[in-house]
């Protein structure tokens, strides 16, 4: 039983008790199907909920990379403002990639601090520490022969970063509370809003790391910059969200969608994705107007100021002549 047996009989056997079990076994065998289907039919509509879409230039270059890169097992940096789709892109890679049937395990480095953060990379074993009631496996353990998504790893201390460095070379790591080496095999997609190669001038990123990482680098464009894609994300938004379960996509006018067009986004699709949102709710399935649309609260937007921030950190002059480009300066 203990090395994946579903039954046993018991010799000698009656008939009746070998066909009642083995009845049990094709039973689960076939519940096991249904819910692998389904499985996989859940994928296929979350895969068409949530994609990277644009047919822009940069876009298209994007598309041209992941291809190139999707199959080999080199580290991948990405990079962009807050909002840009850079999660969407670590996706999009992997399921190219042949890791696909292994998991893709997401960890945001800027939502935990320092300690609580290596327990979820690498784990710990029970009584390493206060609390530590069980064994527990850490996410690169879980994500052996697939990918990790490291999100915003521009936040890892330089602790953590030299102990990820270690599993990029040497493929190994221990758990918390223990001196026994564990082998994993998997690839590492990195992204950050953070120029990394200015934070490892100011000392706050290992350089080697950086190199590591950056074997690869994708850069997301802010949407300001690819306009002509914000059409087909309101029609892809649109279809995400409806007014109810069985409705169909809702409009919008010509007007607003001039709009929408016409704004600079500074919390890119993330922000364009809110908006579309409330406007869906608002006009309760009828066509969006511009009345719909949150203009007066997008003039000093909650949700673009850390972009705006993060722009004017790490490339402040070009913020400034792309806002004067925009405004017809």
């Amino acid at each position: 039983m203990r090395v994946g047996a579903y039954d046993y009989v018991t010799k000698p056997f009656e008939t009746d008790d070998l066909l009642a079990t083995l009845s049990r076994v094709f039973e689960k065998a076939d519940m096991a199907q249904e819910v692998n289907a389904l499985r996989l039919e859940l994928g296929k509509q979350h895969a068409q909920r949530e994609r990277i879409v644009g047919s822009s230039r940069p876009m298209l270059e994007i598309y041209k990379l992941i291809g190139k890169v999707a199959g080999s097992d080199a580290s991948i940096l990405v990079s962009g403002e807050s909002g840009t789709g850079k999660e969407l892109v670590a996706e999009a890679i992997h399921k190219a990639s042949p890791r696909n049937p292994h998991p893709l395990i997401k960890v945001s480095c800027a939502a935990l601090p320092e300690t609580l953060l290596e327990t979820e990379l690498f784990g710990h074993e029970k009584g390493s520490f206060t609390g530590a009631m069980t064994m527990r496996k850490g996410r690169f353990e879980i994500a052996d022969k697939g990918t990790v998504f490291l999100d915003e790893i521009g936040e890892m201390t330089l602790g953590t970063q030299t102990k990820l460095l270690r599993i990029l070379q040497e493929h190994e790591f221990e758990r918390i509370g223990s001196n026994t080496p564990l082998k994993v095999d998997i690839r590492v997609i990195a992204a950050t809003n953070r120029d990394l190669a200015e934070e490892v001038d100011r000392n706050r990123f290992r350089e080697d790391l950086y190199y590591r990482l950056n074997v690869i680098h994708i850069h997301m464009p802010p949407l300001r910059d690819r306009k002509e894609d914000i059409p087909a994300l309101v029609e892809h938004f649109l279809s995400k969200y409806r007014w109810s379960e069985d409705a169909i996509p809702t409009t919008i006018t010509e007007e607003a969608l001039n709009r929408l067009v016409g704004y600079d986004w500074p919390g890119n699709v993330r922000e364009l994705e809110n908006a579309v949102e409330r406007a869906v709710v608002l006009s309760r399935g009828q066509p969006i107007t511009v009345e719909q649309l949150p203009f007066d609260s997008m003039k000093a937007p909650r949700g673009g100021r850390r972009a705006l921030r993060e722009r004017t950190e790490s490339q402040a002059g070009h913020s400034r002549s792309a806002c004067r480009r925009s405004r017809g300066g």
